[in-house]
């Protein structure tokens, strides 16, 4: 069952433009180690990051929360598979209101979808809840080392 849903769309120019600005006080405010060095080696990093600032955006509000109760932007962090393919990984007050929407007896899968099309960049997150017992593909996905 489909627990959260949502959506952002961030302009990439307003993102090199606070990039420029503000440099790192930006990039280790918003991201996490591993999107900053994956968007570091992108020759279009603001495009990079301007993706995954759309996924903690949409994040937060599949969440229900936005940025607050306790949710901070470091709390969510777009990871890839192997493969490529994004997913989110929640920590602190992220991850706890996650587990607090799971019903009893199901697992939340976090499902996401980047792409920009210059000067836009644009995410989908839906939090789906999988009964414990059952083993969706997405899970597996979840279970991944990170790759930078």
């Amino acid at each position: 069952m489909i627990i959260g849903v949502g959506s952002d769309l961030t302009d990439i120019r307003r993102i090199a433009q606070t990039l420029e600005r503000f440099g790192g006080r930006f990039e280790t405010r918003v991201f996490t180690d591993v999107e900053r060095a994956r968007s570091d080696r992108k020759p279009d990093r603001a495009s990079s990051y301007a993706k995954r600032f759309a996924a903690k955006e949409a994040c937060a509000k599949a969440l229900g929360t936005g940025m607050r109760r306790g949710v901070f932007w470091k709390d969510m962090g777009v990871a890839n598979a192997r493969s490529g393919q994004p997913t989110m990984l929640l920590t602190g007050g992220a991850a706890e209101r996650l587990a607090a929407i799971a019903p009893s007896g199901h697992k939340a899968v976090i499902h996401v979808s980047l792409t920009d099309d210059h000067p836009y960049a644009q995410a989908f997150v839906i939090i789906e809840a999988v009964p414990e017992t059952q083993e969706p593909p997405q899970a597996r996905l979840a279970a991944v080392e990170p790759t930078a």
